[in-house]
């Protein structure tokens, strides 16, 4: 079963022209529907602040306040707030901690927060990449006050989660894997940065490397390394803007790469974390490839809980980083 997640505020989380946009989430919802896959969205409440002190620097969330209390503006050339931002990404948060939450319980065994603004950029004390408050580094946080340990973060977008490496990449029971196109915004995540216990694992690739490289590191590098972790969660920064079709990239995935991924990120869950994963909204900027991939991966969690055992073609896959300077 799975609970799917939706943050209303966000429709006041915007600016003209910005790729990082209210209508993300309705071309989600819009293809969910389209679909008739049986879901519908519920509503979180925002995170409290005592929880975002876990991850974020309580000064930078004042500053945050007080911008958009102003009036609002850009923090950087990218990264906009407005007079409800704030409140749009408290309750993404919360989202995605209410997730966390869900799961733990044993009401569901994934949980799918499609909310907005985006997190996996958003630093200790900094904004950045269209990301205010860090929701999977929140979540995590959360998933610790209920006894849970190992945690992994699998974040596949495009752009390389500095923001969540940064917040657990001295702590030995976090392990962190990206895939992503590099070099690339943000200019983080080299192969060369592990981590203080080897808990880091960035696999960059470059542009135009396509399905198979894309699943070739996922399914070769990161499944193994993450069976050497032993998580007791999964929770994954899901961004869609490595898709074919995404204006702000290049990988070249297909919704069909998507849904592949899908796949292994559950037959992993299945193994190691009774099933149990927990799904963040990050990038995705065409919003008909945007809300096709999302339902890729939706049509995989709701499928039966048997673990496929359709592997990766990736007979080609030797050497599958070369492209990349590291």
């Amino acid at each position: 079963m799975i609970a799917l997640f939706a943050n209303p505020e966000q429709i006041g989380h915007r600016a003209e022209g910005h790729p990082e946009r209210p209508e993300r989430v309705g071309a989600i919802f819009d293809a969910i529907k389209a679909a008739d896959l049986g879901l519908s969205p519920e509503v979180a409440p925002p995170v409290p602040d005592s929880m975002i002190a876990s991850v974020h620097d309580p000064r930078y969330v004042a500053m945050l306040d007080r911008t958009g209390d102003a009036g609002g503006g850009y923090l950087d050339p990218d990264t906009y707030i407005t007079p409800l931002s704030m409140r749009a990404a408290r309750t993404a948060a919360g989202a995605v901690v209410e997730g966390v939450h869900r799961v733990l319980d044993g009401t569901v065994k994934h949980a799918l927060a499609m909310v907005r603004p985006p997190g996996h950029h958003a630093e200790h004390a900094q904004a950045m990449g269209f990301c205010l408050i860090n929701n999977i580094a929140v979540a995590l946080m959360a998933a610790r006050t209920k006894g849970i340990r190992r945690i992994a973060v699998l974040d596949f977008d495009v752009h390389h989660g500095n923001g969540t490496q940064h917040s657990f990449e001295n702590d030995a029971e976090v392990f962190y894997a990206s895939t992503h196109q590099y070099p690339f915004y943000p200019g983080t995540g080299s192969a060369g940065e592990r981590g203080a216990h080897g808990n880091v694992l960035n696999v960059p690739l470059a542009s135009g490397s396509g399905d198979a490289l894309f699943l070739g590191a996922w399914e070769n590098k990161i499944g193994p390394a993450l069976a050497e972790f032993h998580p007791e969660l999964l929770l994954v920064s899901a961004g869609f803007d490595a898709h074919e079709d995404d204006p702000l990239a290049g990988l070249q995935v297909t919704t069909e790469g998507y849904r592949e991924l899908a796949t292994l990120i559950k037959g992993w869950a299945i193994e190691h974390t009774d099933g149990r994963t927990v799904w963040a909204l990050e990038g995705g900027y065409n919003l008909p490839a945007l809300g096709d991939s999302v339902v890729a991966c939706l049509e995989v969690l709701l499928a039966d809980a048997t673990v496929s055992d359709h592997r990766v073609d990736t007979a080609g896959d030797r050497g599958y980083n070369s492209g990349s300077p590291d």
